[in-house]
């Protein structure tokens, strides 16, 4: 999820619910901030928001049923996700694939960062810092090809 998404937002008193409600479902719930978390983001390849997947031994399907609380609970206590078809091997959370997606979402904070330096803490104009990266991206490709 993400505070600023109003889906998001709509969702969140059934969700704090069915979280409630985990203990008598034996399972855990838990929900991830986007903009706090990116490169869990990276990981989950979320695209849309918010994305619920449910996980059991590793294998993660994605939930694409109703909102409601009754449907969430349903979904664990009729085992309706055992139907659901897993996330594809390559594209499952835990392989190397979306780990390093994972890395490019870390990176492309630090690059933030870095622009966020350049314009704020020492002033620079915006283009000067996209001038900095163009170049920076040309130094490194030249170099690689090498």
């Amino acid at each position: 999820y993400a505070p600023w998404c109003p889906a998001c937002q709509q969702i969140e008193t059934i969700w704090e619910s069915f979280a409630k409600e985990s203990e008598h479902l034996d399972i855990t719930v838990g929900k991830v901030d986007v903009t706090q978390e990116p490169g869990l983001s990276g990981r989950f390849f979320v695209t849309t928001l918010p994305t619920i997947y449910h996980a059991n031994d590793g294998v993660f399907r994605r939930y694409r049923g109703s909102r409601t609380l009754e449907d969430l609970q349903g979904y664990v206590l009729e085992r309706k996700w055992e139907a659901v078809e897993p996330v594809a091997g390559w594209k499952s959370p835990s392989s190397i694939m979306m780990h390093g997606m994972a890395g490019l979402f870390h990176f492309s904070g630090y690059i933030r960062q870095i622009h966020n330096y350049l314009t704020g803490t020492l002033g620079l104009h915006v283009w000067i810092s996209y001038a900095v990266f163009i170049l920076a991206t040309l130094l490194i490709g030249l170099f690689l090809g090498l």
